[in-house]
C-alpha cells in the first residue's frame, strides 16, 4: 500500500479541486473543473500500467473516499453525490477498459479508449446528477466539458508516455 500513497493523495487531491472548480464556469460551455478533472485518468492508467488493475481499483476506491468527503465539505453535497457515484463508475470502467486493451501492439490504445469512454460515461453521470434540475446549463457545460476531456486525452498521452518509459526503464521496486 505504501507505493500507492502518491496516486491515492493525487486521485483525491485532482477529484476535490475538481469538484470546487466545476462550480466556476469559464463561459455557457465550459467550467474550470473540465481542465483538472482529465488528471484522474492518468493516475488511474498509470497506476494499471505499473502495477495492475488491483492497485487502481484500490487507488480510485481510497481517493474516492477521500474526495468525497472532502467534497462534501469544500463544495456541496449535491455536487460531492454527483462526482463519488460518477467517478465511482467512470473510474472503475477505466480500469476494466484498460486492462483488456493493455495488450494491443500500439501503446496509446488503452489509455486513449478508456479516458474517452470514462470521460463520456463521468459527464453523464456527474452533469445530470449535480446540476439537472437547476437553473444551470448543465448539458452545454456536459458537452463543453467531454470535449476539453477529449483534447486533454489525447494531450495527456505524452506524460502518460513518458512516465511509463521512466517507471518501466528502472528494476521494479514492488
Amino acid at each position: 500500500m505504501n507505493r500507492l500513497i502518491l496516486p491515492v493523495a493525487a486521485m483525491a487531491a485532482v477529484v476535490v479541486a475538481s469538484n470546487i472548480l466545476v462550480q466556476y464556469p469559464i463561459n455557457d460551455w465550459l467550467t474550470w473543473g473540465a481542465l483538472t478533472y482529465p488528471f484522474a485518468f492518468l493516475i488511474t492508467d498509470l497506476t494499471n500500467r505499473t502495477w495492475g488493475p488491483a492497485a487502481a481499483r484500490r487507488v480510485v476506491t481510497v481517493g474516492f473516499l477521500i474526495a468525497v468527503v472532502m467534497s462534501a465539505w469544500l463544495a456541496t453535497p449535491r455536487i460531492a453525490a454527483a462526482s463519488g457515484a460518477a467517478f465511482l463508475v467512470a473510474q472503475l470502467l477505466d480500469v476494466t477498459l484498460f486492462d483488456r486493451l493493455r495488450h494491443l501492439r500500439v501503446w496509446w490504445a488503452a489509455p486513449l479508449a478508456s479516458s474517452t469512454v470514462g470521460s463520456a460515461v463521468d459527464t453523464l453521470i456527474f452533469f445530470a446528477g449535480a446540476f439537472a434540475l437547476t437553473e444551470v446549463p448543465w448539458v452545454s457545460l456536459a458537452v463543453g466539458d467531454y470535449g476539453v476531456k477529449l483534447v486533454l486525452a489525447l494531450a495527456m498521452l505524452v506524460p502518460f508516455r513518458i512516465a511509463i518509459r521512466t517507471v518501466l526503464a528502472k528494476p521494479s521496486q514492488a
